[in-house]
């Protein structure tokens, strides 16, 4: 089990070796915008060291949306992403499930989920395994509750599509942790990472406010638990000057010594 972090500083090798991280995580460009992916230039340097990579496609990234003018290009982004994303050596390249505008019906945004993976698949797939990751809030989210989940899996299942299960969202969208492995793989079948982040708020919250391990609402030793329960990569997305401590803490409750 490889355990890391989400890093935003520029010099993501000395940000590794302070956290100790075997895993990072990081964007290939604004996570707020569309602009186009660039390679990194440490990218290289981080496999030397052996540490493993994956990229986070931007937040507006929305395949599921029946609105055009965000869907199509949310589309081409993904794929340049996963193309960028091969280009450093990731290992996967995690997308928000997404969400239909408040009128519409979900089934819209399953169906248009599996039409992107469908498409992509006639043009011979991706180069790097796509992470759906669920998400916090939304009524007519795609990957919020598990109920969504599972229809969502009914339209994607067919492709060769990963999971990314982040521990925050599942607890702000209301789904207990104590279970929450079993309930992912019964509908997933994988869990291929994990985004282990506390939260600041309460239990179906809907807030998507990451927190520490020991500053959140959810107790560190049920996250350690759904660590070793899903046997995944571990990344956390807390507050930087804590990630160094979070690591540490999984690591021994999870008998790594790295």
């Amino acid at each position: 089990m490889r355990i890391g972090a989400h890093i935003h500083a520029t010099d993501l090798v000395t940000a590794a070796r302070e956290r100790d991280a075997q895993v990072v995580q990081f964007f290939l460009a604004d996570p707020q915008g569309f602009k186009a992916p660039k390679a990194h230039p440490q990218a290289g340097e981080l496999r030397a060291a052996g540490v493993d990579i994956f990229i986070h496609a931007p937040y507006l990234v929305n395949v599921a949306t029946s609105n055009n003018r965000i869907r199509i290009p949310s589309r081409k982004l993904a794929v340049a992403h996963a193309t960028a994303a091969a280009e450093v050596g990731a290992q996967g390249l995690i997308v928000h499930g997404g969400h239909v505008n408040k009128d519409d019906d979900p089934a819209v945004g399953f169906d248009n989920w599996r039409k992107f993976l469908s498409r992509q698949a006639d043009d011979g797939g991706f180069p790097v395994p796509i992470l759906i990751e669920n998400t916090a809030g939304g009524d007519n989210a795609m990957a919020r509750k598990f109920d969504a989940l599972a229809r969502l899996w009914d339209a994607v299942g067919e492709f060769d599509v990963g999971f990314c299960l982040d521990t925050c969202h599942a607890w702000a969208a209301g789904e207990d942790l104590v279970d929450v492995v079993d309930r992912v793989k019964a509908i997933t079948g994988r869990i291929d990472l994990v985004h282990l982040n506390n939260s600041r708020d309460a239990f179906d919250s809907g807030a998507d406010r990451h927190a520490n391990i020991a500053d959140g609402m959810i107790d560190g030793e049920a996250l350690a638990a759904v660590c070793a329960a899903a046997g995944a990569p571990v990344l956390v997305e807390t507050p930087a000057d804590g990630q160094a401590a979070d690591i540490a803490f999984l690591r021994a409750r999870l008998g790594r010594d790295g």
